[in-house]
């Protein structure tokens, strides 16, 4: 491929009758280098069409100079379709035409992809023009092409130019660019840049890439990469998209494929190396790569460092899945690259509604979904850091994801299976999202410094003003497990190709997810009562009262023994899968709250249960880290685990309570609080008499009777409305319910 155009972009594309000039050599004739300014496609904003275009150009398009287009239901070209004149084409010898790409279903090709047969049938086949509904939306069918035409409407693919949003309160005054004039592709050239309105309140910035740092070197650095992996490049790129894609569609697959197949040139750098990067990891789980030798894995990370730093200089839509891809590695998980992230996805818009944008079709809904995966990696950042998140919803409107934003639409007729994971991923994507906005409100109302400061101040009421801001929470998570999709559960398996790499599941790092957050929020509640428990003398009244401790202690245990139970039934087909970048923090936490309840547990026996479990745990995590089953992945909570449970052993030995004192105290507790909120307290707390089953402090049924594993299955709907109900009844003994 040749140097890049020398021709500026920056100014407005002409549409009156004095097109812009090119250099004479490129007078007459389609050069390679013209062909580096189409921008075509979805996830390379460095993307290259050199293909479709007919050797000759209709007498019409050769007066405007234009590069003719051939339309799909007749012999005339789609210049001559849009402004009404007969195409000297009509009279000419059939060409090859080239298909308009339809709504979300962006540059389709015929050709075959690897791995792919070449007989593959397409789900949803390409609007035809003659038809009413492609003719009304023409200029949308127009946007979703490469190639020179005057209706070009990407925003964040451009291979020469990158955008930066233009905020209300920066140099630029809303007002006064409403007042600049605009072309009909809604640009204007000023000296500064180039403008692009996309909406009446929305503009953007455009400028040139070639301004920037390492702007000369991407062709070789392509090059490099690409050197290092060869010739396992489609092979790395097959078991990309069959491993993490499903689990995580941030990238439009039948478009990668069209354009890999073409050149690996046409993507950017930093995203090539970072797919390689991930596939490298089930390098064994490929029998033509299993018995080679490995890829320097070094190397290519050395140069998606130099060439992702490059790329934020001139941020594209590429550089947010470059930086989430690597953010999902084991060792990926920083916080400060997050924050990087996340100040590129503000330069390009992505936490504002697009869905009235001027921009194709695809692109919104390939915003979308970027946006939303930008969400995640902040709100799990900052959870598994302990940091202050970025993305605060006073500032984020996007809209939520809809099945038209998932692009990748076709299968093959027959493979039930590829129709199943492709679902599969959607709604497992989509139910991170959502499962993600309750943890952001979790993190918001009880993990930053004013929420927590607002609890110390409560004091001994600290209890009863956490369990008052959990319980529409709880009933939150509660409804959303309570609608998981029956595709996604558990205990939905799919039993389809008899090879292990096709059955991998990763369904088990949203359920893990689920637990931690369930955990997270068991945390606060936890420490508010340990917190006044720690500094009320003994025997006072203004300790926290008996029964509701003992209530939420049970209602922790019971999260503690699904969690446990949720890990011990894992099968390779889930460890050797993909797992989102939190998963090995949030197998550490489910280890850190069981010291947690070790640590303050008011007796010996209670204590000593949770010191067996934890010992249970810690030997299931082994197990599951055995090469080849999640190796790495669990043994980040091992070390963790250890760490913590060496701190507990400098707690001052428990007392020795007495089990049937302790229940009877409880009891006791119990008929007073009721005796004290009244008869009408009464109906409310019938709903939690079962809590007298939960015997003593073991909360519910310990698993040491069945070999360590919990009798309580994740998937035993009323065993969760017994202990959410119960959780409820808490809030309404604290006199904060309904």
């Amino acid at each position: 491929m040749s140097a890049p155009s020398a021709v500026s972009r920056t100014a407005p594309i002409a549409i009156a009758p004095k097109p812009p000039r090119f250099p004479p050599s490129r007078q007459g004739s389609i050069s390679i280098d013209h062909y580096r300014n189409f921008r075509n496609g979805v996830d390379s904003p460095d993307s290259d069409s050199p293909n479709g275009y007919p050797a000759v150009s209709c007498e019409a398009c050769i007066h405007r100079r234009l590069d003719c287009v051939m339309s799909d239901d007749d012999d005339s070209c789609v210049s001559c379709q849009m402004i009404g004149v007969d195409c000297s084409m009509a009279q000419s010898p059939p060409l090859r035409k080239r298909k308009l790409n339809g709504e979300g279903d962006d540059s389709h090709s015929k050709r075959s992809s690897p791995g792919r047969s070449d007989n593959r049938r397409r789900r949803h086949h390409q609007p035809s023009l003659s038809s009413t509904a492609a003719s009304s939306s023409l200029i949308e069918e127009m946007a979703n092409f490469g190639g020179p035409t005057l209706l070009k409407r990407t925003l964040g693919l451009q291979s020469d130019r990158f955008s930066q949003y233009i905020g209300p309160t920066t140099d630029f005054e809303p007002s006064l660019i409403n007042l600049s004039s605009f072309n009909p592709q809604d640009e204007s050239l000023l000296a500064r840049g180039t403008l692009r309105k996309v909406s009446d309140n929305d503009t953007f910035l455009l400028l040139p890439d070639g301004n920037t740092p390492g702007y000369a070197h991407i062709l070789e650095d392509v090059d490099e990469i690409e050197s290092i992996v060869a010739p396992h490049g489609s092979k790395l790129i097959e078991l990309y998209f069959r491993v993490i894609h499903p689990a995580f569609p941030i990238i439009q697959k039948t478009v990668f494929y069209e354009k890999y197949e073409r050149s690996y040139r046409e993507f950017s750098p930093p995203l090539l190396a970072a797919i390689y990067i991930l596939a490298i990891n089930w390098w064994d789980h490929s029998e033509d790569l299993a018995p080679l030798p490995r890829p320097n894995v070094r190397e290519l990370e050395r140069l998606v460092r130099g060439t992702l730093a490059d790329a934020m200089y001139r941020p594209k839509l590429s550089t947010i899945q470059a930086g989430l891809l690597l953010s999902q590695r084991p060792e990926g998980d920083q916080w400060a690259p997050t924050a990087q992230l996340v100040a590129i996805g503000q330069e390009l818009g992505l936490h504002l509604d697009c869905s009235n944008w001027k921009i194709p079709p695809w692109e919104k809904g390939l915003r979308k979904r970027l946006a939303w995966a930008l969400y995640m990696q902040d709100k799990w950042g900052a959870l598994v850091h302990g940091r202050p998140s970025h993305i605060f919803s006073a500032n984020w409107a996007v809209q939520a994801l809809t099945a038209n934003d998932f692009p990748d639409v076709e299968w093959e007729e027959n493979d039930v299976e590829e129709k199943t994971e492709i679902e599969r991923g959607r709604t497992l994507f989509s139910q991170m999202v959502q499962l993600s906005l309750v943890l952001a409100e979790i993190l918001e109302t009880f993990y930053t410094l004013q929420a927590t400061q607002a609890v110390s101040n409560a004091g001994t009421q600290g209890t009863q003003l956490v369990l008052s801001l959990a319980k529409p929470i709880q009933l939150k998570l509660k409804e959303w497990y309570a609608a998981l999709p029956p595709a996604i559960r558990m205990d939905s398996t799919f039993q389809g190709s008899s090879t292990l790499l096709s059955r991998l599941s990763s369904i088990g790092y949203l359920h893990l997810a689920y637990f931690a957050t369930e955990i997270t929020l068991h945390r606060c509640i936890i420490r508010s009562i340990d917190a006044i428990e720690s500094n009320t003398a003994p025997g006072a009244s203004t300790r926290v009262d008996p029964y509701i401790k003992h209530i939420c202690r049970s209602a922790a245990k019971a999260r503690l023994i699904s969690a446990m139970d949720f890990v011990n039934r894992l099968t390779p087909s889930h460890l050797r899968a993909f797992w989102y970048f939190a998963s090995k923090t949030n197998f550490a936490l489910i280890g850190t709250f069981g010291s947690l309840l070790w640590a303050t547990s008011p007796g010996r026996e209670e204590a000593d249960w949770y010191r067996r479990r934890l010992g249970e745990y810690r030997w299931t995590l082994s197990v599951s880290s055995k090469p080849g089953e999640g190796k790495g992945l669990t043994e980040f909570a091992m070390g963790m685990l250890d760490i913590t449970t060496g701190l507990l052993k400098q707690l001052p030995e428990k007392p020795l309570l007495s089990r049937s004192g302790s229940v009877a105290d409880i009891d006791a507790a119990r008929r007073q609080s009721l005796l004290a909120l009244g008869g009408s307290a009464v109906g409310s707390m019938s709903g939690i008499s079962s809590m007298g089953a939960m015997e003593g402090f073991s909360g519910l049924p310990s698993g040491e009777a069945s070999g360590g594993q919990s009798p309580r299955s994740l998937e035993s709907e009323s065993s969760d409305e017994g202990m959410y109900g119960n959780f409820s009844a808490t809030a309404g003994m604290a006199g904060l319910a309904d």
